[in-house]
């Protein structure tokens, strides 16, 4: 009687038993099924890693564009976050806004539009119209101002998916929510790297920002080598433009010294850098005359040697027939003045010789002032004339400063003229050379020939210098009468 009485308790426990089993093997299966599930996101997590850290290496290697960097960078962390859209956007040189570089397909909107476009949002399907993505592709954003100008100041990514997270106005443009995080490497602001989904779609979860700031670092990496690349690629190409430059200039300075019966001419140039601010020419002024010129141009570099260039073209359209070196050099002033900038000037010294009788006139504007050899003496005078440089003033003050200042050469004398770079040339503990170690040399090497003159004052200036690097450019005109 009692264990008929205990047959149906031992069966209801054994059956409860069952269930509970049941339902804990039903639960381990469903574990273990969710362990399978998470196991194969996490392997499909780590080939998009891999994928997107391979595109990016080969990009590298095949020196791809940069467009095309820019899309594998959003489009591969689109794919690794399974975002709807993504966007890149980078400062610009200032540091002071953001220009958008890429945007997906169908991104929504990361910046406010205006009025007009924001009824064309289509809330049915989030889709938007041509107008809306024209805009948002020209639209720069200020670093600091907006959604994407504030990521700038933040230390790191952050997800934003709350109400109160987004602007309303933005989240009324179809964006449901946002994960971004500025570009820095070596504390610059590069730009910013946001991926967008859409209303109705999952939320981002707070465990993938690990695998999101590994992407923005990424990013950041690549963009800095690139820069460093284009960086390297722009100097070589503009280090062979100016090569060329160079070696172009070379060709508007004489090659070779007129011959000028009873004179011996010569000169020299020595750029310090390849291209030069000095200029020194020979000009045809009639039979019996002959033009030497010497100037040089404020500053270094491109600028100077166009504006080298513009006086060139000036002084040989004003010299021939022209027997005053003053009249000469006002028309150049009159013809360079307008297209002179405030900064920049020329100065410049002017001769013009009667080969048949030794005399010459000079004009100087602003320019070092020549010196002359006088054989029969053996002294050194120095020929300083009143003038100002070229391009300072329109022509009133200019004209009545630049005159002409008439001497003549005997047999044996030597008129030298040259630019500062020699007499400001330095040496090691900063003494420059100077006029009177010029004077000194002149006074040793001037019977021996213009040529001669010049090539000793040159190896003598060098010498001096040491291993001081030349910080101007030297110019030499020797003339001597026979």
């Amino acid at each position: 009687m009692i264990l008929q009485s205990i047959e149906p308790v031992v069966i209801v426990a054994l059956l409860a038993a069952m269930a509970v089993l049941g339902l804990i093997v039903f639960g381990s299966r469903r574990r273990v099924g969710e362990l399978k599930r998470s196991t194969a996101e996490i392997h499909q997590e780590e080939r998009s890693v891999f994928d997107f850290l391979h595109g990016l290496g080969a990009a590298f290697s095949e020196g791809v564009p940069a467009g095309e960097l820019h899309r594998l960078l959003v489009e591969g962390a689109q794919l690794i976050l399974k975002a709807d859209g993504g966007a890149l956007y980078l400062a610009d040189r200032s540091g002071q806004q953001l220009l958008p570089a890429f945007l997906s397909k169908g991104c929504p909107p990361l910046v406010s539009l205006p009025a007009h476009l924001c009824g064309e949002v289509a809330d049915g399907e989030n889709t938007h119209s041509q107008a809306i993505e024209s805009f948002v592709r020209l639209q720069s954003v200020r670093v600091g101002m907006g959604l994407l100008g504030e990521a700038c100041d933040w230390s790191e990514p952050r997800f934003l998916r709350r109400r109160g997270d987004i602007p309303e106005d933005i989240m009324a443009q179809g964006l449901g929510s946002v994960v971004m995080g500025p570009l820095v490497y070596r504390h610059k602001l590069l730009g910013v790297l946001a991926l967008a989904r859409k209303p109705g779609s999952d939320p981002f979860s707070d465990t993938k920002i690990d695998l999101f700031k590994a992407i923005v670092e990424q990013a950041a990496f690549a963009l800095f080598n690139q820069a460093i690349h284009l960086a390297a690629g722009e100097k070589h190409a503009l280090d062979h433009d100016i090569q060329i430059a160079g070696e172009i200039q070379k060709i508007l300075l004489p090659s070779d010294s007129p011959d000028v019966e009873g004179f011996e001419i010569s000169g020299l140039n020595l750029p310090a850098r390849t291209l030069s601010g000095d200029y020194f020419d020979y000009l045809a002024v009639d039979e019996d005359h002959v033009g030497i010129v010497i100037a040089d141009v404020s500053g270094k570099g491109v600028p100077a040697a166009l504006i080298m260039a513009m006086c060139r073209s000036a002084l040989r359209s004003q010299a021939p027939g022209k027997l005053s070196p003053a009249e000469v050099m006002r028309g150049v002033n009159r013809q360079l003045y307008p297209d002179m900038k405030e900064d920049m000037f020329i100065s410049m010294a002017y001769v013009v010789l009667n080969r048949r009788t030794g005399n010459a006139l000079l004009a100087r504007a602003g320019h070092d002032a020549p010196l002359l050899f006088r054989s029969e003496s053996t002294t050194i005078e120095c020929l300083n004339p009143k003038g100002m440089a070229v391009g300072i003033d329109s022509g009133g003050v200019f004209d009545r400063f630049c005159t002409d200042f008439p001497f003549r050469l005997e047999n044996g004398d030597l008129l030298l003229l040259y630019t500062d770079g020699l007499t400001e040339a330095l040496n090691a503990s900063g003494d420059e050379f100077g006029v009177q170690r010029l004077s000194d040399e002149l006074l040793a090497n001037a019977g021996d020939g213009a040529a001669t003159m010049l090539h000793r004052l040159s190896r003598s200036v060098i010498a001096f210098a040491g291993n001081e690097s030349q910080h101007d450019d030297i110019t030499l005109i020797a003339l001597r009468k026979l």
